[in-house]
């Protein structure tokens, strides 16, 4: 179980420094309940050493006198393992910000990502507005995969399970943000071109020193490659002394026969050092112009040495401060030891670790892998999962004994007759099903007998009820009055053709669909404003406009579905002359409404004839195809006798009657009219299509009796 504190643990050259630290009532301040210094018998870096056995006897060490069972343990690697941008983004919606620093990952990361671990955070300081991002910064961290199981293999040797992976540069900054800054603005007050003043932090360690420059809301880093160990070395290649002797010599130069002669060895990496101070600030104010460097903090036991901090001073401009203590760590027992105030400055990097595990930290990224992240998660979660497992094998046991003790209680002589006859019962059902449904089978194959013999003389009257029915849907010209017949069609007298209600059916073509629904499918897209009844009529001059199905019976139908025959009838009139009633509109009004609406007497056998309508008959959804424009045709005046047959005079076409003929030939040679024979009509060829799915004279007097016996109401 978590016990809430949180061990920061700092691996350095020189030695392992930790601390132990807890949350404080007070959320400014953290309390420190233990802490340890470990010094190598060598450094890391210096020859005949042996890095990985040093560090193993250390944390031994550690973990022999310190508890850390239930605390959270936050380790740090150097700056120069990882690598830290700082990426300014555009103005972007705050959800695809994910997205693009995956995008920038892959620029500014110099490997695949899937050899690294890496993580991200925004800095403080930006905006959202209306869901966008302003002036925001993103830090992006990552570092190789291998070098980061390096750092965390010394704990994973002692089953020293680790929280937080974190850069000492960034662990540097969450310690000064958190502990010496102490007036910063809200970070919806930032102002970028007017900022708060900057801190500079030297971290002194024994191979390189961490510069790590910030104002609170930005941060800048950079790595230095000369540290403690580089005096030592200077001293050994001066004076001619061993590591041991010149690092003695060294931490107390003061003290030696001749101190002038030991800074005289040392001053070499004195000027190197400031050197590369003075270019990393530089730099940083060549980047960022508004910056103001307000104070300059010394941390790390290198900077112990003496005349180190005064030297930096007097040449960089700024006083170096030394912290005598931690402002916001509290706990008198490790803040009085010794030990601590000894090495205060090598603490900084606990002291962060510490801030970040407790969450109080600015940046709180972690370079932990994920696969150890789930690996752990699994591993917790597996008691549970075999808990969960024992309490239902538990239950089954339980309910397994519940029933063997309540069948023990049954004596099975008892019931024995009962089940005999049982069991007689159910064989005999079993059998009397048995028969059920073979004679229930031998009667459906009775049955298909039957409708395949009377199918095949009801099938020949289908086509002629079809062709009959087709013939009473096209139209015809009405009686005139009561009593009086049909307009005459020749004579002086005779109904004008293009007055004439008259359809002329050239072809009727017939396609049998295993599901007619494809058909409908394509029949719906010759209407431009979708399904169902259209009656715009075409525009001079312009294209036709198609017909549509329409709905058949209640809005919304679906449509026809399964098989049936498409019907096709073409054919062409003269019926243009009218323009509330021409063209493909008059095609609308008459057949395709007849279709729709009408009823056609069909024979009933014996009983004489019968009235059905033409849904009844198994024929729906007309649609009307208007194949092109009216166009003026040449036919044969009918009320006019031919003085001689014209030249290619063909036959009357099927359904004109005696008037019309082939277009061509109709003239005299000279191309005039002779004599009124021909006459120049206005013309539309136009196309029907329905689908028909015919229904047997059975099966409409079974749906007919169906429906009336429905109709009937019950008898009391």
């Amino acid at each position: 179980m978590a016990s809430g504190a949180v061990w920061g643990i700092d691996i350095g050259q020189c030695a392992l420094k930790a601390i132990r630290c807890r949350a404080h009532d007070d959320p400014r301040k953290i309390v420190a309940e233990a802490f340890d210094y470990i010094e190598y018998p060598k450094i890391l870096s210096q020859p005949g050493s042996d890095p990985g056995e040093l560090i193993s006897e250390a944390l031994k060490q550690f973990l022999s006198r310190n508890e850390v069972l239930g605390d959270s343990v936050a380790v740090s690697v150097s700056g120069s393992s990882g690598l830290a941008r700082f990426i300014k983004l555009p103005p972007v919606e705050a959800k695809k910000i994910p997205d693009i620093v995956r995008y920038e990952a892959k620029q500014q990361i110099p490997f695949d990502l899937n050899d690294v671990v890496w993580d991200y955070q925004r800095m403080g300081g930006g905006s959202v507005e209306e869901g966008f991002a302003l002036e925001t910064e993103v830090g992006l961290f990552a570092m190789k995969r291998d070098a980061v199981f390096r750092a965390l293999d010394p704990f994973l040797k002692f089953d020293l399970e680790v929280d937080v992976v974190q850069l000492t540069p960034l662990v540097l900054y969450n310690l000064i943000l958190f502990d010496q800054m102490d007036e910063l603005p809200p970070a919806d007050e930032y102002d970028p071109d007017d900022p708060p003043e900057s801190t500079v932090v030297i971290s002194m360690g024994t191979d390189a020193a961490d510069l790590v420059i910030t104002n609170g809301f930005r941060v800048w880093q950079r790595s230095v490659p000369i540290g403690g160990s580089h005096f030592t070395k200077a001293l050994t290649r001066e004076l001619k002394l061993t590591f041991a002797k010149a690092e003695h010599l060294k931490r107390n130069a003061t003290a030696a026969a001749d101190p002038k002669a030991v800074f005289q060895a040392m001053r070499p990496v004195f000027s190197d050092l400031l050197t590369e101070l003075q270019r990393s600030i530089g730099y940083f104010s060549n980047l960022d112009r508004s910056a103001k460097i307000g104070r300059v903090v010394a941390l790390g036991n290198a900077m112990k040495l003496p005349g180190l901090r005064r030297y930096l001073s007097q040449n960089l401009g700024y006083e170096i401060e030394k912290l005598d203590s931690f402002q916001r760590l509290v706990g008198s027992q490790v803040l009085t030891a010794p030990a601590f105030q000894e090495n205060l400055l090598s603490f900084g990097v606990c002291y962060g670790l510490a801030l970040q595990g407790l969450g109080k930290s600015g940046v709180y990224t972690n370079l932990l892998p994920k696969e150890i992240i789930t690996d752990r998660l699994i591993r917790r979660k597996k008691p549970w999962a075999v808990a969960a497992a024992a309490l239902v094998l538990l239950a089954c046991c339980v309910s397994f004994a519940a029933y063997a003790l309540a069948l023990n209680t049954v004596d099975p002589d008892a019931w024995k007759t009962a089940s005999s006859k049982a069991n007689q019962v159910k064989d005999y059902s079993s059998k009397l099903t048995g028969e059920y449904e073979q004679v229930k089978t031998d009667f459906k194959n009775t049955d298909q007998i039957g409708q395949h013999l009377t199918g095949n003389i009801e099938g020949r009257l289908r086509w002629l009820e079809l062709l009959r029915a087709i013939n009473q849907c096209l139209p015809s010209d009405r009686p005139l009055g009561e009593g009086a017949g049909p307009p005459p069609l020749d004579g002086e007298n005779a109904v004008p053709i293009p007055k004439r209600n008259e359809l002329h059916v050239t072809n009727i073509d017939c396609q049998y669909l295993e599901d007619v629904a494809t058909w409908y499918a394509e029949a719906k897209k010759w209407n431009p404003n979708g399904a169902g009844d259209n009656n715009t009529q075409p525009q001079p001059g312009a294209p036709p406009q198609p017909g549509a199905p329409p709905t058949q019976g209640q809005a919304g139908e679906t449509g026809p579905k399964g098989p049936g025959w498409i019907v096709r009838l073409s054919g062409y009139h003269f019926h243009n002359d009218d323009r509330a009633n021409q063209g493909a509109e008059f095609v609308r009004n008459t057949i395709r409404d007849n279709i729709l609406h009408g009823k056609v007497q069909l024979p009933d056998g014996d009983k004489g004839t019968t009235t059905l309508s033409m849904e009844e008959l198994g024929v729906t959804y007309p649609v009307v195809i208007s194949t092109g424009r009216v166009y003026p045709r040449e036919v044969v005046n009918p009320n006019v006798a031919p003085k001689t047959a014209p030249v290619g005079y063909g036959a009357a076409e099927p359904g004109m009657g005696d008037f019309a003929g082939p277009q061509r030939g109709l003239r005299g040679a000279d191309g005039t009219n002779r004599d009124g024979e021909v006459l120049v009509l206005q013309c539309l060829d136009f196309e029907v299509q329905f689908c028909w799915q015919p229904k047997m004279p059975t099966q409409r007097r079974e749906e007919k009796e169906k429906e009336n016996a429905e109709a009937t109401p019950p008898t009391q």
